[in-house]
């Protein structure tokens, strides 16, 4: 169950993830993005971590937007909107449930929605996916979805206009959010 205190534990310990890999991202968007995923992300946890410290004893709605809005307005390029969605779809739905396998089904739903991918697109997706389709968070399944998107032809985003030439390379996106589901495993021992 997540609650305010436990998601912004959980988004510190994906500061951390971010601050520690930063340069890797980056190395991962170069030969098919624009090499700036890493700093982009950076900049997006920045903003998380600045607007969460302000925040005086809020409810999990509040956390969640906050989160979101930190990443909308700092992370370049489509990572900032898809982020921000996600957790935006999370701020809506935390009034009925805090259940995080909820909130991360409503989260993808936006995801999807908002960025036009589906599973095999080469895409965030294909890690939300499988974590979203397990009751029960394992780093197996997060590390296997990363893992997946290595052979994959992008069909969307960046990556996509290099065709055959995307096939051999991780997802940065797809980096980066099981750095966020992670991170969330971590914190788990509180949810």
């Amino acid at each position: 169950m997540l609650t305010a205190e436990n998601t912004q534990e959980w988004m510190n310990k994906f500061y951390l993830k971010i601050e520690q890999n930063k340069d890797y991202l980056s190395e991962l968007d170069t030969p098919i993005g624009d090499g700036d995923h890493g700093n982009n992300m950076m900049r997006g946890v920045e903003g998380v971590k600045q607007g969460l410290a302000q925040l005086q004893d809020p409810d999990l709605k509040t956390v969640l937007k906050t989160i979101a809005m930190g990443l909308i307005s700092k992370v370049g390029g489509a990572s900032g909107p898809l982020y921000g969605t996600a957790f935006l779809e999370m701020a809506k739905k935390s009034s009925d449930t805090q259940d995080i396998n909820q909130l991360i089904d409503v989260a993808l739903a936006g995801i999807k929605k908002r960025g036009g991918a589906t599973e095999g697109d080469k895409t965030m997706i294909d890690v939300w996916s499988p974590v979203a389709q397990n009751d029960t968070i394992t780093q197996q399944v997060i590390d296997d979805a990363i893992a997946s998107t290595k052979d994959m032809l992008a069909r969307k985003g960046r990556a996509s206009y290099l065709g055959e030439r995307s096939i051999g390379h991780l997802d940065p996106g797809a980096v980066s959010s099981g750095y966020l589901f992670t991170a969330l495993l971590e914190t788990e021992g509180t949810l």
